[in-house]
């Protein structure tokens, strides 16, 4: 096995023997082959840099590359964007470890060499993420190669595999990050993803939204510290932050609407749709310290002399998530707030008990124009999970739940 810091610097000697220059940098053709080192960057002092292909490589040992052809056959540098640099996009680029759940700097890049019609092509099996790349970067043209090898065995090994790294390709300082298609990231927990993220530079951040299904973006987004939602959102097309809005729940997308700067937050509206359009411009009248700002409107509604094993059939008619789900709001017969069943009860309950035996005592609500300051006290006071919001005619209108309250308390610290 090779490794990439052993070629960058190389001498490099053409088919007669004679001294042609040292490498520079090595390219890969993700387009054509997306593991080969495609070409070596030859560097010659005052001279124009030249360009030696991979297959006019005859040999390559840590420290030296000897060609098949002589110097008169090797071609001029001409930059070319649809090249990846190896020491100039990979190495000292951060990915996100999916195992570890941390994000980790490419250390240095293994090979595997591959004869191939007299030649020698030189493919990336791995990117070293350890302690050992970093050893041979640091000791790099300080001390010989084989020095290196023998020191780093005593070293614990730390890679990832070529073939779940890639380029995010929206990303103009071409950084890498694990290939979606593996579904790797969207395995991972929405919280954990955003905390990685927050170490990534803003071009990676929008990268791997930008590659992300809508709802795991979405998730992912709702997750991310306040300013750092604002800068994502701000760089997504008008359609696509839409769509991943409409995706959160309804007072989640309002907060972040209404934290745009106003040209963005009217583009943005004008491409929401449906329900999810509705829903957020009712939440978006209010004062976000209220209880009006503080609510989402999606909630399970149910009349109080509805049966248990009716209310479970409804819940799973409408494919509501349970865990989404803290308080079944009751009605009664005028469409009034009634009371609120926990659902731990509604789980317990056997199925033709009716909702109005199950309700929690006393009955709480809260009017929309309630200070936040209000709403903390009753969660405080009374240990709720959920809280109802009620209009000036007593109908439920919203619910506020506990994360609600813990996510604004923390936001004021």
């Amino acid at each position: 096995m090779l490794h990439a810091t052993e070629i960058l610097g190389a001498e490099t000697y053409d088919s007669a023997g004679n001294f042609v220059g040292r490498v520079k940098e090595m390219f890969i053709e993700p387009a054509d082959q997306p593991n080969r080192v495609a070409r070596l960057l030859l560097a010659r002092g005052k001279y124009r840099p030249i360009v030696a292909r991979y297959d006019q490589i005859g040999s390559v040992v840590p420290g030296r590359v000897e060609l098949t052809t002589d110097e008169s056959a090797l071609e001029l540098f001409h930059p070319n964007e649809a090249w990846l640099a190896v020491q100039k996009d990979l190495l000292d680029q951060q990915i996100i470890d999916t195992n570890g759940r941390k994000v980790v700097r490419i250390n240095d890049i293994d090979l595997t060499e591959q004869r191939t019609n007299g030649n020698v092509e030189m493919r990336i099996t791995q990117v070293d993420v350890g302690v050992k790349g970093a050893v041979r970067r640091l000791l790099q043209g300080l001390v010989p190669p084989m020095a290196i090898r023998r020191l780093e065995q005593k070293l614990p090994p730390r890679s990832i595999r070529w073939e779940f790294v890639n380029l995010i390709e929206p990303d103009p300082l071409r950084r890498v990050k694990l290939r979606m298609s593996s579904q790797k990231l969207t395995e991972l927990h929405p919280a954990d993803l955003a905390e990685m993220m927050e170490e990534l530079s803003p071009a990676e951040r929008q990268g791997i939204i930008d590659s992300l299904p809508e709802e795991t973006a979405a998730e992912v987004i709702a997750e991310l510290d306040k300013r750092l939602q604002t800068q994502v959102l701000e760089k997504l097309d008008p359609e696509k932050a839409a769509d991943i809005l409409e995706e959160m729940s309804p007072d989640e997308a309002a907060d972040l609407i209404a934290s745009l700067p106003p040209e963005t937050s009217k583009e943005v509206m004008e491409e929401m749709e449906g329900q999810e359009k509705t829903d957020v411009e009712a939440l978006m009248k209010y004062d976000e310290n209220t209880a009006g700002g503080m609510m989402n409107t999606e909630m399970v509604v149910v009349g109080e002399d509805a049966t248990r094993g009716e209310v479970v059939d409804y819940i799973r008619f409408n494919q509501i998530i349970p865990d989404q789900v803290d308080n079944i709001v009751l009605i009664n017969h005028y469409g009034a707030l009634s009371g609120t069943v926990p659902i731990a009860r509604l789980v317990l309950a056997g199925s033709e008990q009716r909702m109005d035996e199950l309700r929690f005592e006393p009955i709480l609500s809260v009017r929309t124009d309630t200070n936040e300051r209000g709403v903390f006290d009753l969660f405080d006071k009374y240990n709720l999970r959920g809280l109802t919001v009620v209009d000036a005619d007593n109908r439920p209108i919203g619910s506020i739940t506990v994360d609600d309250v813990v996510s604004r308390m923390n936001a004021k610290l």
